[in-house]
């Protein structure tokens, strides 16, 4: 009936409030059929970067190590559920070294060189002369008896003489 006009009035002030509220309604109505005058969609995305392949890599091996996981602990414990209850306390593994082949390999060349010192020793021909040492021993023990005040070992005879005040003996005595 009214469209766009504002229905007569007997009283100007009664109607204000009642103007207020129709014009506010047309106003709405306006801005939810308005359409945008700014584009504020933003740019796409390549299709490359829309699908992360990396992350998907990632969780994929994620996801398959989890899977490999999980099995082990379910084989383990089937194992201990067939078990009945025994202990089974062993280990599975044999401990290893990280430098156990280079010491191995050290051992063998310091055992080569120690074999080579001492086929060298064996081989080698004594510089000491035995004989000689046994010659200069029987020597030494003949000076040493003779120079000995006392006989040394069970009644030995010496050929010095003694001179006490002026008398003259021979060593013959027994102790």
């Amino acid at each position: 009936m009214y469209a766009n006009k504002l229905p007569p009035v007997s009283k100007r002030y009664l109607q204000d409030p009642w103007d207020y509220r129709r014009n506010y309604q047309l106003h709405r109505t306006k801005v939810s059929f308005a359409l945008p005058v700014v584009d504020t969609k933003g740019t796409s995305k390549p299709v490359h970067m829309q699908r992360n392949l990396k992350k998907q890599q990632l969780q994929d091996e994620r996801r398959a190590t989890i899977e490999r996981d999980n099995l082990l602990l379910a084989s383990s414990l089937a194992r201990i559920e067939a078990s009945r209850g025994l202990l089974d306390h062993k280990n599975q593994y044999q401990p290893m070294s990280l430098n156990a082949d280079k010491r191995r390999a050290e051992l063998l060349l310091v055992s080569r060189q120690n074999l080579n010192i001492y086929q060298r020793i064996t081989a080698r021909q004594s510089e000491y002369r035995r004989q000689l040492w046994m010659s200069d021993w029987e020597k030494a023990e003949k000076r040493r008896v003779n120079i000995s005040r006392y006989p040394q070992g069970p009644k030995q005879k010496s050929n010095r003489k003694l001179k006490f005040a002026g008398v003259e003996e021979n060593e013959e005595t027994t102790h």
